[in-house]
């Protein structure tokens, strides 16, 4: 990610999580370091998934 064109994309995807039990609690964008920092109750795959619908490349570094 190198604009905030590319991580809104990726903070609206996260944001139309469905559900009640699994959620999105938190999304933090480091554009600078090409980071996002999720609370949620996703887990990693599940949260990968989501921001790859966002046409964007995803991995997990691990928790922050």
């Amino acid at each position: 990610m190198t604009c905030k064109g590319c991580s809104g994309a990726v903070e609206r995807v996260l944001k139309k999580v469905p559900g009640k039990i699994f959620y999105v609690a938190n999304i933090e964008i480091d554009l600078e370091m090409k980071r996002v920092f999720v609370t949620s109750t996703l887990s990693s795959d599940e949260l990968l998934a989501t921001i790859k619908k966002a046409g964007k490349e995803a991995s997990y570094i691990g928790p922050a």
